[in-house]
């Protein structure tokens, strides 16, 4: 008689986190042994961020329940009840689903919801990308505390790991697996410049920007930043602007009101758009003359593909570098240089394609393959781990 299938259940709740996710999706549906559940939540649900729910089921992924989490305001109070919602609605699932894991990915307050409920509900906790330091954001500390809810680790380089142990984690429950986007350059076939140019109303063969400015929620004036942004980007009239669309933290729908504004001025230099999905979003990054902004992709992504970054501001202080990032703070002027410089083309032929410290593709093999042979006996039971001391 055969085991029974093992039951992984994943929570998305939002764009950029399942485009991370969706290899490894696909990994364990496609694994005889393991049986994938699928819970949808927060942005992904709500019309104002594209609804990408949408994208999910046009991948081919059956849903097993979408959980409301309310996104009413970007406020500290909406948010937080958001997150109330969420704990509550994941923690009926999880009852009614019995997983034997659940797999999260991150740092937003959609999967502290979740792994509180999982905790509470003594489901284990497989957690990806953790031990990274993004000074600037409160996903620094929701990053460390599902840390120390989780039973399983799977994070993107070795000094994370190391970082993962620090808190107390044992060595034996920490894999290097390397970043899961850098499974989306690998596995999904980019589209060339003319079908890019035709999807999105980019003037054919013109240089360009991929802009995205997500909240610094630990402090800043994101308005001003964004006034300051796109005083900078209106100095390279030769270059059209891409936008896409803020996550949903506190503080979003200010940014979001001025990107809106700032597109609407622009006439056809300034394109904004919500989502564009991983095919689209990553074929933009590679034919883009620069990624400017705070968005984790231009330090994980745009490096592998061979195109600078322009970091604005403190939301990403503290990841690792490629060569290719430049660090602005988020002042005209100073955002200015850092563009001139990742245009230059001695700065291009110096970087590109610049060694990723990510690691290499097929993060989603290897985490296929722990899930599937982890042994789950006694994993809820944890010891903090002391790190040797030096003598």
């Amino acid at each position: 008689m055969s085991e029974p299938r093992r039951k992984i259940c994943v929570l998305t709740g939002s764009r950029a986190e399942y485009g991370l996710l969706r290899w490894t999706l696909h990994e364990i549906a496609a694994d005889p042994a393991l049986q994938l559940q699928l819970i949808v939540t927060g942005a992904h649900l709500e019309p104002k961020f594209g609804r990408t729910i949408e994208a999910i089921e046009g991948d081919g992924f059956a849903i097993d329940a979408p959980v409301e989490m309310r996104l009413l305001d970007d406020s500290p109070t909406g948010i937080a009840r958001a997150v109330s919602d969420g704990i509550v609605g994941v923690a009926e699932v999880l009852g009614r689903l019995k997983p034997d894991i659940l797999l999260l990915l991150g740092d937003r307050f959609e999967v502290l919801a979740a792994a509180t409920a999982a905790m509470i509900s003594r489901v284990p906790i497989a957690h990806v990308h953790g031990g990274e330091a993004t000074e600037g954001a409160f996903d620094e500390a929701i990053r460390h505390a599902v840390t120390k809810m989780a039973h399983l680790h799977f994070v993107a380089a070795d000094a994370y790991r190391d970082r993962v142990i620090q808190l107390g984690e044992s060595p034996d429950r920490v894999f290097v697996v390397g970043a899961a986007g850098l499974d989306n350059i690998a596995r999904i076939d980019l589209v060339d410049r003319t079908a890019l140019d035709r999807s999105l109303g980019l003037a054919a063969g013109g240089g360009f920007f991929v802009v995205t400015y997500h909240p610094v929620t630990l402090g800043g004036d994101d308005e001003g930043a964004v006034t300051e942004l796109t005083a900078a980007l209106d100095q390279f009239p030769d270059h059209q602007v891409l936008i896409t669309g803020t996550n949903a933290d506190p503080g979003s729908d200010p940014i979001r009101e001025a990107i809106d504004a700032y597109a609407r001025s622009g006439s056809d230099r300034v394109i904004f758009h919500e989502s564009l999905g991983q095919q689209l979003y990553l074929s933009a990054l590679k034919h883009a003359a620069a990624v400017v902004g705070n968005s984790s992709s231009g330090l994980i992504e745009a490096p592998a593909l061979g195109v600078p970054t322009v970091n604005v501001g403190d939301r990403q202080r503290g990841r690792l570098r490629a060569a290719s990032v430049i660090d602005c703070a988020p002042r005209r002027d100073s955002i200015v240089a850092a563009v001139r410089k990742a245009l230059d083309p001695g700065f291009r032929a110096t970087v590109g394609p610049a060694r990723t410290p990510y690691g290499s593709p097929g993060a989603a093999g290897r985490i296929r393959d722990v899930l599937k042979s982890f042994r789950l006996e006694g994993i809820l039971l944890k010891r903090f781990y002391d790190v040797p001391q030096p003598r």
